[in-house]
């Protein structure tokens, strides 16, 4: 509930759009989108004829996702739920799909389970989940060194880590499949402005800004953006941020 996710969300909608294309599904195949936020996966894989399902912890996310699925005049199933203990029936879908979603519940052995409990014997899983070597690992990172994660907490890149993703879905699925895939970060502002964006809309920012005293605060804010500064791949001259970003896309077959 944390910040705006829907504003974060619009960046990265064309990319939910190639991963659904990359999918295809077919119409009538029943098909749930875990922690589908404003719906970057649900509203393109309805397009497709698909019966879709919508899963989210956040009632604001939801909000904005139904608006999306009416202006567009979709039939998507939106549900307040979480990804640990999701409120389906055994054997529910023919597709299971989350992007930068069920990878930040904070039991992934839990959430593993789940994903596959609601498959279809057979049935697809595909996830796209932010890898620690990418851009956004990179931002994690300097945030952890500011505000560390409480003990035993297991980062959500570790998604999008492939040793890690195939212990995590080996005893369920199989024929699973891994692709970094290339994402970009294209923003109408310059770095600075960036980061204050992140901050004001992106929950886990958000979050851990308000976790720390206005010195903590600046000394993460300026490590924030020296790494965007750095990234950033736009020319000078232009009021604009271009980063270059990847994830780790898992497919896999269940049982």
């Amino acid at each position: 509930m944390a910040g705006d996710f829907g504003m974060i969300a619009k960046h990265s909608a064309r990319g939910g759009e190639r991963f659904i294309a990359d999918l295809g599904l077919a119409p009538g195949m029943k098909v749930l989108d875990v922690a589908c936020g404003t719906g970057n996966l649900a509203v393109p894989a309805a397009r497709t004829g698909a019966l879709v399902t919508g899963l989210d912890i956040a009632p604001n996310l939801l909000g904005q996702a139904r608006e999306r699925a009416a202006a567009e005049g979709l039939e998507i199933r939106f549900d307040e739920g979480d990804a640990e203990a999701m409120p389906y029936e055994d054997a529910s879908f023919d597709v299971v799909m989350s992007m930068f979603g069920a990878m930040f519940a904070p039991r992934p052995e839990v959430v593993a389970a789940e994903l596959a409990r609601v498959l279809k014997q057979g049935g697809r899983l595909a996830m796209a989940n932010w890898n620690p070597a990418s851009f956004t690992g990179m931002m994690f990172r300097v945030t952890a060194k500011h505000v560390p994660p409480p003990p035993g907490g297991v980062p959500p890149v570790m998604w999008g880590d492939e040793a890690t993703v195939r212990s995590r879905l080996e005893p369920y699925f199989n024929a699973i499949e891994t692709t970094i895939v290339p994402i970009d970060f294209d923003l109408p502002i310059e770095p600075v402005a960036v980061v204050e964006f992140f901050r004001m809309y992106f929950g886990p920012t958000q979050m851990a800004f308000a976790r720390l005293d206005p010195a903590a605060q600046d000394a993460l804010r300026a490590e924030l953006v020296a790494l965007w500064e750095d990234a950033n791949t736009a020319p000078k001259s232009e009021n604009r941020t271009v980063v270059r970003n990847e994830f780790l896309r898992v497919v896999a077959r269940r049982k």
